[in-house]
């Protein structure tokens, strides 16, 4: 099975629609309601069903490694909890982001670097993940652009950049509830992931 995917590509943490998927979750719903969600009620409130399926599939894919506390707090819980939550699920299901802000970001604060380059690193992380897993060799130039520009609007989602265009770096306190629902749940590799401060 290959390391890394592009799936990312397909949407940042879109912290609305996540919170919508995250309650429908909680009614743990069969196949048919949650096909009925999607495309009847189009809880995503998407213009094309291609779209809200691409969207739905990588939300709930995030979602499922969490569980029902998980998703309570990403319904329910403040801006700041849901999104720090929605961050550590994304980091949980790619690879990609999780071995970018490990490599990348974590040696830009360790060498007091300001700033993220896009190109450079960009080019050199890939670099790296062709070593960990040739497959990454054949995606195609378009579908690395659009990882980079999804990877880098989470960090700006996240708050782990002040923006996506300046891209400074701004590791953010993890909120106390996070950082309990993490350590409960033995999330140890996720929270050294986001814990920049440590």
């Amino acid at each position: 099975m290959p390391l890394y995917n592009a799936e990312i590509s397909a949407g940042s943490l879109m912290l609305p629609e996540s919170r919508r998927v995250a309650r429908l979750l909680l009614t743990h719903p069969t196949k048919e309601q949650w096909f009925e969600a999607l495309k009847l009620d189009n809880i995503l409130q998407k213009k094309t069903p291609a779209t809200s399926r691409r969207q739905a599939r990588l939300i709930r894919n995030r979602l499922d490694t969490l569980e029902d506390e998980g998703w309570s707090l990403i319904a329910e819980g403040s801006q700041e909890v849901a999104t720090q939550l929605l961050f550590a699920a994304a980091i949980k299901h790619s690879r990609v982001l999780a071995d970018f802000l490990r490599d990348v970001y974590a040696g830009h604060l360790r060498r007091l670097e300001q700033n993220i380059s896009p190109a450079k690193d960009w080019e050199a992380f890939l670099a790296e993940c062709v070593q960990r897993d040739p497959e990454v060799a054949n995606f195609s130039a378009t579908t690395k652009a659009k990882m980079l520009q999804v990877v880098l609007r989470v960090l700006a989602e996240g708050k782990f950049v002040d923006s996506t265009k300046t891209l400074r770096l701004t590791p953010p306190h993890l909120h106390p509830d996070v950082v309990r629902y993490l350590k409960r749940h033995g999330e140890t590799t996720v929270l050294s992931t986001m814990d920049m401060t440590q």
